[in-house]
């Protein structure tokens, strides 16, 4: 049986990386700074400016920036996969 996971909190802990803490208990520090130096997208690499970076907000459970300019499968948030270069860049 799936279980759906939500993030119940998010913590900024320096320019780039957050604190996420999510409903079944698991805690991770996940490190964005990668991911967005590495796209090519111009949408997305506006958020390189830490100000905008740090304008995020948790809706229905899920982390995101602007009007879902910026969001994240949960599973990659879930497993920290974007430190280690697992995620594959989409259109924003």
């Amino acid at each position: 049986m799936n279980q759906v996971i939500n993030i119940c909190s998010a913590e900024q802990i320096d320019s780039f990386r957050l604190l996420l803490k999510f409903d079944d208990g698991k805690e991770q520090v996940v490190n964005f700074k990668g991911f967005l130096m590495q796209s090519k997208h111009p949408d997305i690499r506006a958020y390189l400016d830490p100000t905008k970076f740090s304008d995020f907000r948790l809706e229905y459970g899920e982390l995101v920036w602007g009007n879902y300019e910026l969001c994240f499968p949960m599973i990659d948030l879930y497993m920290n996969r974007l430190e280690q270069g697992d995620y594959i860049e989409s259109a924003a």
